[in-house]
């Protein structure tokens, strides 16, 4: 992790400020007249964790190994669960902020990515108290404790008033609700005697608005919270649960949907009860599920199954330096049984974020 030591000097300053000009320059979602979004800050799991798993031994949500990053720059595994890209660097790039979106907990993080946004995802995390337990991932509220730190070692380098300006203007992202779902609940029997789903839905929901409360008491006020994807329709899901035909499956993707009928409205609420604040509702689902269902329409040939070894249930360590890849991933909805390419990030997320981004403001 970065140390931070004293004000960063003035021409390391300049130097951000000339590179982040640039990339405003290259930005292609028009955001609205007079808005600005000086930076971005990433809580969520592995779709948008860029290598904070990479040190920690205990978990097995990890890939900071080949094939994962065959097409990253260089062909370096980063601990980015795809090819390539993920969502993550796709919305900074998109908004003109800088090319990547680093793992807060990289060593190799510079002082001066504090001052346009950083990345607390962990694989595996999620809603459920229990899902990140089960993982050995970084807990929601944990990353919301790593932006608290965060936002020390900014005020270190620009003062406070800075600070609070990048952290209040920043537009933070929450990406979860898959691994509760598909794995803490379907795979979980305890869970099961516990719960039923609309209970256990009432748990993702109110741990999701617990955690943007949260983030509010840290200082943000914009909050971007992307909805559960069609996680019955995942590959690896179809493998375990849709039967020989593989079939998406219908139990999976109606509680992801009950999921975020109940988080969109806890999140309307919001609103009104934390003022200042921009709290955002994303809906995911059905654009993934538009392209999973109908891959052709958006270029791609296969929507069922990853590109790493047979793509029916190869994921994280069963995704290895010996598992053979399809020729061309740029063909695939999926690069593994869990997680997209970038090729399909990049068909996604624009569009997503064109559509919602006025909602900040």
């Amino acid at each position: 992790m970065v140390a931070v030591h004293g004000r960063v000097r003035v021409w390391e300053v300049f130097g951000v400020v000339i590179l982040l000009l640039w990339w405003k320059a290259q930005g292609l979602v028009k955001l609205p007249e007079n808005a600005t979004v000086p930076a971005v800050l990433m809580l969520g799991d592995s779709i948008v964790d860029t290598g904070n798993n990479n040190n920690n031994p205990t978990t097995m949500a990890r890939c900071n190994y080949r094939p994962y990053g065959k097409d990253f720059e260089g062909g370096i595994p980063t601990g980015r669960f795809s090819n390539g890209k993920v969502p993550s660097d796709i919305l900074v790039e998109e908004l003109g902020i800088k090319e990547l979106l680093p793992a807060y907990l990289d060593p190799n993080l510079q002082s001066q990515d504090l001052l346009t946004g950083v990345n607390f995802a962990s694989g595996g995390t999620g809603y459920d108290p229990l899902t990140p337990k089960l993982a050995a991932a970084i807990s929601l509220p944990d990353q919301v404790e790593l932006l608290r730190q965060y936002k020390e070692k900014l005020k270190a380098l620009v003062g406070e008033e800075r600070s609070d300006y990048i952290v209040s203007n920043s537009v933070v992202f929450v990406v979860a609700g898959s691994n509760d779902i598909a794995n803490t609940y379907f795979l979980s029997r305890a869970r099961q005697l516990q719960y039923d789903v609309p209970a256990y839905t009432d748990l993702m929901a109110t741990s999701a608005s617990n955690l943007v409360k949260d983030l509010y008491e840290a200082g943000v006020r914009k909050v971007g919270v992307l909805s559960a994807p069609p996680i019955g329709c995942v590959p690896s899901q179809r493998t375990l649960a849709g039967g020989i035909e593989r079939k998406c499956v219908d139990t999976f993707n109606e509680a992801a949907e009950l999921f975020n009928s109940k988080l969109s409205k806890e999140l309307a609420s919001l609103n009104d009860e934390l003022p200042g604040s921009r709290i955002v509702f994303i809906d995911v689902y059905n654009t993934l599920l538009d392209a999973i269902i109908n891959h052709d329409k958006y270029g791609f040939k296969v929507g069922d199954r990853g590109c790493c070894g047979t793509g029916k249930i190869e994921v994280t360590e069963l995704c290895n330096h010996l598992t053979p890849t399809c020729d061309d991933d740029s063909e695939y909805v999926f690069w593994d049984s869990f997680h997209p390419t970038e090729a399909a990030y990049r068909k996604l997320i624009p569009p997503v974020l064109a559509t919602y981004i006025s909602q900040f403001f």
